[in-house]
């Protein structure tokens, strides 16, 4: 009979901390194969991107290439770990309209109300569902590349800002709400 050991800690699934932060969670934007023609016949390479998030308003990007689609999404998701962004959302949906372009990729988002869900195509739906927003008007105007849209769609949700910060930039004071 094996003895358990005691230096081990099983807290259970590998993506839930247990210092209280939220899950994180990745999707798999885009597999890519790669063929190198060499005498012996084609040898092939895999690179991957995914986004990583914890649904609470922090998002990452990551791509891996490796000779194995598994170690590729490995590298991407350990680099998507990496490179958390916060994001200001407000509610379930995004302050205001906003567009971001990285190359040839531009997107244009827009907020949405309550029970709208996610209107985006492909890469643009994996960010948001990963960064917690669940109310969005999206629409992928430029380049199709899934690289150049995800890294678009971080630049649209970095540009965000609170009605707050901006009140407080212009050196104003945010105006009560007045029950009705």
């Amino acid at each position: 009979m094996a003895m358990p050991d005691r230096n081990r800690r099983d807290s259970g699934p590998k993506d839930a901390p247990s210092d209280g932060r939220p899950e994180v969670t990745e999707k798999v934007v885009f597999i890519n194969r790669c063929a190198k023609v060499v005498k012996g016949g084609r040898r092939f390479s895999f690179s991957a991107l995914v986004v990583a998030g914890d649904h609470a308003g922090s998002v990452g990007l990551g791509y891996g290439k490796a000779k194995e689609v598994s170690d590729a999404i490995k590298k991407a998701s350990e680099a998507s770990r990496r490179s958390f962004v916060k994001i200001n959302i407000q509610g379930a949906t995004i302050p205001h309209e906003v567009s971001g372009a990285h190359g040839g990729g531009k997107v244009l988002l827009k907020p949405a109300s309550p029970g709208t869900g996610i209107i985006a195509g492909g890469g643009v739906r994996a960010v948001c569902e990963v960064a917690g927003v669940k109310d969005i008007l999206a629409k992928s105007l430029g380049s199709s590349n899934h690289a150049n849209v995800v890294k678009a769609t971080l630049a649209a949700l970095g540009a965000l800002r609170l009605p707050d910060e901006i009140f407080k930039l212009r050196g104003k004071t945010m105006p009560e709400k007045k029950a009705v």
